[in-house]
């Protein structure tokens, strides 16, 4: 199993179970700022961990900084994220992220536009899902 070599920032605390399947980490750098209107974290999955279906009223944006992990958008297909990564996710767009089968996958996500609210969570991806199963 490969362990995130490249971290430069602490894990955080452990993400809430109701909106992560499996270990992930939460490192909040930017509280909501209601001037800049911006949310930023740091968040480390560790292999097989994903987050919830969910989506951003405002966005968001992520920063693929190790590993290999997951992103998919309802309704298309999985894609492969890697360092070095940026991945944009338009307003109210469902979707989920988190790291691969066999890799752990550290992000920073970005949440701008927080006057329009910052996630809206919804059920857990399935392991079908994860799998890359269509129903």
């Amino acid at each position: 199993m490969a362990e995130n070599q490249n971290n430069i920032f602490p894990k955080g605390e452990k993400a809430p179970p109701e909106y992560f399947t499996g270990t992930a980490w939460v490192l909040g750098m930017i509280p909501n700022d209601p001037i800049l209107n911006c949310q930023i974290a740091n968040v480390v999955f560790e292999p097989g961990a994903r987050n919830n279906w969910h989506s951003h009223p405002g966005g968001q944006i992520l920063v693929v900084t190790d590993g290999v992990g997951y992103f998919q958008e309802k309704g298309k297909p999985i894609q492969i994220i890697r360092k070095g990564d940026v991945v944009r996710i338009s307003p109210d767009v469902i979707h989920w992220h988190g790291a691969s089968h066999g890799d752990a996958l550290t992000h920073i996500a970005i949440n701008p536009n927080t006057q329009n609210g910052i996630a809206f969570w919804m059920q857990p991806v399935s392991n079908e899902e994860y799998n890359g199963v269509k129903k």
